[in-house]
Formats: structure tokens, sequence, C-alpha cells
């Protein structure tokens, strides 16, 4: 899965109110970024690298693993798989979206 498939896929999950009121983004190191803006109304996904309330790095397999429930949040965080910076709060919130 491309990044391009990887983005719209998470357009249609966050949709026009994620109920997330924050600014995400993830970092897949040299295959690019998603942004989530759930604060825009509608709620935006984008591929821009722009500063966020809570920045998560991983690998984009890994995140596409997690998105098919092959891989445990958790458990990535854990193995350092998963790295969050910023506000933790915001990433607790993201079980819902993902």
């Amino acid at each position: 899965m491309s990044l391009a498939e990887v983005t719209e896929k998470m357009r249609e999950r966050v949709g026009e109110s994620s109920g997330l009121n924050a600014t995400v983004k993830f970092d897949f190191g040299d295959d690019g970024v998603l942004y989530v803006d759930g604060e825009s109304s509608p709620n935006a996904v984008s591929n821009e690298d722009k500063d966020a309330q809570c920045t998560i790095k991983i690998a984009l397999g890994d995140f596409i693993a997690m998105g098919k429930g092959e891989l445990e949040p958790m458990t990535a965080f854990m193995m350092g798989k998963l790295k969050v910076s910023g506000d933790m709060g915001v990433a607790m919130k993201l079980q819902k979206v993902l």
C-alpha cells in the first residue's frame, strides 16, 4: 500500500468530524508524512509536513499493519517501532480514528 492509498483511507476514517480536536503528524521517514487536522471544520488529511500537537514516528509498513489489526499500538510502542513526541493525550485519542 502506498502513502497515497494510506492517505485516502485515513480521510475516510477521519471523516468531517473525528472528535480529535487536535493536529497529528505521522512521520514515516523517507516515505513521507501524513498530517491530520482534527481542529479544522471539516477535518482535513494531507501529506503536508506541518507542525502538529502530536508527532508519531513509525515506519509506513508498521502503520499499515496497525491499521489492519496485525500490530497492536502498545506493542509497537514497547518495541520502539512507534515513537510519540508532543501531547501524549492526543495520541491516546487516536484509538477512535485508527
